[in-house]
């Protein structure tokens, strides 16, 4: 068979891909191939592991970090193994050596004052979007969840929210034109799908904004149009630096959550439930983080047991 250059090996393999993942993450395939692989080896049909190791230290150079070159490199090993299934190249891909990756920084999160300052705050003006933001810090909803949720997913008299669909927008790259687009889609994994209950005053703040027109209407906008995640993210950064309080990135939200779920003595299985995660090891990891308090009585009972 012959031989293909990468680039038309992506051309197929792109077309392949779309219909086997979610829009979003295709669109994070395209980005990492056509920013960063295609300029390097799209004309080229042949190429070393030493010209891939090249590469990759070319790409840590220009100051990408290690998980991005390793996002990077697994892209151009898809497209290069897909070229090997097809018989158009023979090349799949060798052992790549990177340095090792920092420890990820510790989210912030707010601290109890503050997110009782905040919810404060937010239940004294309760309007659609501050009550998704009360929403957030009470269910640990993702931007992309609160901004797609309508309002026939919220059901009062039970108390609970159901999660099913989110919204982002994403890049897409299509006949030669770079655009991006929103999209509404599943949500990030199949136990994203997921029911939260909610506590009365989150309940009641819901049932003070509904509003009376169809259940198919947005809950931050009560329209058929939803709110885009980057203007209520503007929104969030806008009213948290009115109100005085600590630069929390909008995901500090879920994690504060996680946090105080944890603190208050809730198992983590159940956290991990509430909050989408395919595994409790992904809630231990990224979203609970023990402050010393937390350590010290934690200490202090083992000591205790001990003792007698």
């Amino acid at each position: 068979m012959q031989p293909k250059t990468l680039r038309e090996i992506y051309d197929q393999w792109k077309g392949v891909k779309s219909r086997l993942v979610k829009p979003s993450s295709l669109a994070t395939y395209v980005i990492n191939a056509e920013k960063h692989v295609l300029p390097v080896f799209g004309d080229r049909v042949t190429f070393t592991a030493a010209d891939v190791q090249a590469f990759a230290f070319s790409l840590l150079g220009s100051g990408l970090s290690v998980k991005t070159v390793r996002d990077v490199l697994i892209v151009l090993r898809m497209i290069t193994a897909y070229g090997s299934c097809m018989g158009w190249t023979g090349w799949t891909g060798g052992r790549i050596a990177l340095p090792a990756g920092r420890e990820a920084a510790r989210p912030q999160i707010f601290t109890v004052a503050q997110q009782r300052s905040l919810m404060a705050a937010l239940s004294s003006l309760p309007t659609p979007r501050n009550v998704g933001l009360y929403l957030c810090l009470c269910t640990g909803l993702r931007i992309g969840e609160v901004c797609a949720l309508r309002w026939s997913d919220v059901d009062l008299q039970a108390g609970v929210v159901s999660v099913s669909r989110t919204i982002g927008r994403i890049y897409v790259s299509e006949g030669g034109r770079r655009a991006t687009k929103i999209v509404i889609g599943t949500p990030k994994t199949a136990t994203s799908r997921r029911e939260i209950p909610l506590g009365p005053v989150a309940a009641a703040l819901l049932a003070a904004v509904r509003p009376q027109s169809a259940a198919d209407s947005y809950l931050l906008t009560g329209t058929p149009r939803p709110l885009e995640p980057r203007l209520y993210r503007s929104y969030y950064v806008r009213l948290v630096r009115r109100l005085g309080l600590p630069a929390v990135k909008f995901h500090g939200l879920r994690h504060t959550f996680a946090t105080r779920c944890i603190e208050s003595g809730c198992d983590c299985k159940t956290v991990s439930s509430l909050l989408g995660h395919a595994s409790v090891s992904t809630t231990l990891n990224l979203y609970v983080h023990p402050g010393i308090g937390q350590k010290r009585a934690c200490v202090d009972r083992m000591m205790q047991a001990l003792e007698g």
